[in-house]
């Protein structure tokens, strides 16, 4: 779903993770919650929030993050909302 100012994403892992290098550094607020499986985000100042089915955060603009570790064995599903 994409409304003005609001987006919304279904994200489906599998042991993926963010490239390397680079970080995720976006103009809008990002709700992520794990809705089944589980996965790790690291922030660049060192702080890494794991998260379960389940668990949410709120990441704001401009604070850079990347995902980096999701269960290689089963599916992780998460619901991401964008909004400025």
């Amino acid at each position: 779903m994409h409304t003005p100012g609001v987006r919304i994403e279904r994200i489906v892992s599998k042991g993926q993770t963010s490239p390397e290098h680079g970080w995720y550094d976006q103009e809008e607020n990002e709700w992520i919650m794990v809705l089944q499986g589980a996965g790790v985000i690291t922030f660049a100042d060192g702080y890494t929030c794991q998260l379960l089915a389940g668990d949410y955060i709120h990441i704001p603009a401009h604070c850079k993050h990347k995902v980096s570790w999701t269960d290689p064995d089963q599916v992780t599903i998460w619901l991401a909302v964008f909004y400025t």
